[in-house]
């Protein structure tokens, strides 16, 4: 029960509760979408995940500030690679919470005149922008993983016996490929906070996509998508080592 009181205390633990209920509704009302004796039930999901929706843009009105600050800290790192990817994905951030930020102004009367589509598709690409960068995070510090691995004078050993074990399948897949399948399986499962931090990158990325027209794929796959992520972040708050450092 602590637990759980700690975790809804924190606005970030809130926002993921809210993401996950928003994106359950758009995938719940994707699926009912062809059962018009459901017309009721998936009116109340759309009121529900627009409130959501509503919810979360309160609870992000403070999280520029946190954007650019985690960018002043990454911008020390001593890894030229992860102090780019890092930094510009924190400033991508950054530049995609003002633009949610005013978006939330517009729908409350406080400003009025902007584009409301100009500024949404600038959010979008700020958010694509954030998450290219740190899904190129994410593969670099994969293949660093790799070549360490690679390196492990009784990783290559197992390795060969894994090889040995199934010729069958290195004849049909090529051996040097099923090597770099079996290090790269290796290098994640050993590392399971690479793993979620990539799955979810991957999960939210079919959103921008979705939105900016670059791949157009339909409201289940947006809202199953969303929803994953959704829960990968919540078990990375509750279980803070399975999050990504740095």
């Amino acid at each position: 029960m602590d637990a759980v009181v700690n975790f809804t205390s924190q606005s970030q633990g809130r926002d993921r509760i809210f993401r996950a209920t928003q994106y359950a509704c758009a995938l719940s009302r994707y699926l009912l979408r062809n059962h018009t004796e459901r017309k009721d039930l998936v009116a109340k999901l759309k009121s529900l995940e627009t409130n959501m929706s509503a919810g979360r843009k309160l609870f992000r009105l403070g999280n520029t500030i946190n954007s650019i600050e985690a960018a002043k800290r990454t911008m020390r790192l001593s890894d030229r690679v992860l102090c780019l990817c890092l930094t510009a994905a924190n400033v991508s951030r950054a530049l995609y919470f003002i633009c949610d930020n005013v978006l939330w102004a517009r729908s409350v009367g406080l400003i009025r005149n902007i584009d409301k589509e100009r500024w949404s598709v600038n959010s979008s690409r700020f958010y694509f922008l954030s998450l290219v960068m740190s899904l190129t995070r994410d593969v670099y510090v994969v293949l660093r993983l790799m070549a360490e691995r690679a390196r492990d004078k009784h990783f290559r050993q197992k390795m060969e016996l894994h090889l040995n074990e199934s010729p069958e399948v290195a004849e049909a897949v090529i051996p040097q490929l099923d090597a770099v399948l079996f290090l790269l399986w290796e290098s994640l499962k050993s590392h399971p906070a690479v793993a979620l931090d990539m799955l979810k990158n991957i999960c939210d990325l079919f959103i921008p996509l979705d939105r900016l027209g670059i791949y157009q794929s339909n409201a289940g796959v947006v809202g199953f998508c969303g929803l994953i992520s959704s829960v990968i972040g919540i078990v990375t708050l509750t279980q803070p080592v399975l999050k990504l450092k740095p």
